[in-house]
């Protein structure tokens, strides 16, 4: 999900090479620790704790010299330590998702009947390696694994919308869980729990390990919606392919249309941005580059694909202006009209074609899904077309320096102030 983009690196003044520096570090990492074939479960989304482990260390960072290695064309690298904090925090990780990963695919009838048998076997060693190296780091991952093991009766409750799931005591100890299982909580708060609890509590332990416990609190509020992005997006990219072959896809189960997601999406992405902000690290070039600005580009690829429209159609009663009034009334959705909308609050009435046609044409502002398309502070007005592609949001240099221009990947990031 994270792909940093290297003009960005270059806005930061960052060597592009330090993405692949946390890469080959956590490669390495699983490879000395724990064996040949645990390099297998390199999740490039992991090394973001290594960043974050970094970024919030006083100091010079270790690096080490790699030897060759074909993926690197053969050439050396000066990489992460594969012994330090960060780097043993993101092994954990890769292994204890990548355990989870594999016995949902046998789970589901992914697998050959044949390979069901060692991919299980595959998926309880590295379960057990991911409690090895979690003990190593004083990270207690009881927790996760019972919420990992948890997820198909999440599942199976978010269909019929009764959450009778029975949890460890490990479990109910967490605050952030316990509110996400409450008779008021929607059933896709059930089912994204899981991943939102792995992701909080790894993000926490980054704190603890660089010796910030001031941060710990905001880091696993990061955590906790990062887990809700990465387990949204990824129901988003795979709503149709899962429809075609009968699989579960939280949006379909608990009819959460398209555009609600992607307004949890955008909520998500401000409330972690505000977490970051709160552990003083969105300053920090590295963090912008390899977390902020990923996730930004992630929510734009998928605005582009729901469409303009979708994007656009969802509640504003919470959007105000400086005197506290409602921008727009509320609007229903026009894509899904059966669906509920954000808080299962229920249009008064049904908008006429005029209110219709300037809502899809953005004319009103329409939640978190639009917000980035207007002024700020929002007002409902829509900025110029060249600023909407920047999504600008508060650099001091007074313009993007040409950076949209001049890239032609679909990761670029600008974040200016234009």
């Amino acid at each position: 999900m994270l792909r940093p983009c290297a003009h960005g690196a270059a806005k930061y003044g960052i060597d592009r090479a330090e993405w692949r520096a946390h890469l080959c570090g956590l490669c390495l990492g699983l490879r000395d620790g724990h064996g040949q074939l645990a390099r297998a479960t390199t999740n490039v989304d992991a090394i973001v704790l290594s960043m974050l482990t970094e970024a919030q260390l006083s100091g010079d960072v270790e690096r080490t010299t790699a030897g060759r290695c074909a993926l690197r064309g053969m050439q050396r690298a000066s990489v992460a330590t594969a012994d330090s904090p960060g780097v043993q925090l993101a092994t954990t990780a890769s292994l204890l998702l990548a355990s989870a990963k594999i016995r949902d695919h046998v789970a589901d009838g992914d697998a050959r009947a044949l390979a069901r048998t060692p991919m299980a076997k595959a998926a309880s060693r590295w379960a057990g390696q991911a409690q090895d190296s979690a003990q190593r780091i004083g990270l207690d991952v009881e927790s996760l694994v019972a919420a990992l093991g948890a997820q198909t009766q999440l599942e199976a409750a978010a269909l019929v919308g009764a959450n009778q799931t029975r949890v460890s005591e490990s479990l109910a100890a967490s605050p952030l869980w316990r509110e996400a299982m409450s008779n008021d909580a929607e059933p896709l708060a059930w089912t994204t729990a899981p991943t939102q609890l792995c992701a909080s509590e790894f993000f926490a332990h980054t704190a603890v390990l660089a010796g910030r416990p001031d941060n710990v609190d905001a880091m696993r509020s990061a955590g906790w919606q990062f887990g809700r992005i990465a387990h949204l997006a990824d129901a988003v990219q795979d709503f149709e392919q899962d429809q075609a072959r009968g699989r579960f896809n939280p949006l379909a189960a608990t009819g959460t249309s398209m555009p609600q997601a992607y307004d949890l999406l955008r909520e998500s992405n401000a409330r972690l941005r505000d977490a970051v902000a709160a552990a003083e690290l969105d300053e920090v070039p590295t963090v912008r580059w390899m977390l902020l600005d990923p996730l930004r580009a992630v929510l734009g690829r998928l605005g582009r694909g729901i469409g303009a429209g979708i994007a656009h159609s969802c509640n504003v009663s919470r959007h105000t202006n400086e005197a506290g009034d409602a921008v727009v009334p509320q609007m229903l959705d026009l894509v899904t009209p059966q669906a509920h909308l954000p808080g299962n609050r229920r249009p008064t009435r049904r908008p006429g074609i005029g209110e219709s046609l300037t809502l899809i044409l953005g004319a009103y502002c329409t939640g978190y899904a639009c917000c980035a398309d207007h002024t700020r502070p929002c007002s409902g007005e829509r900025k110029d077309a060249w600023i909407k592609r920047c999504d600008c949001s508060g650099c001091s240099d007074g313009g993007c320096g040409g950076c949209c221009d001049s890239c032609s990947c679909d990761c670029c990031g600008c974040d200016c102030s234009c």
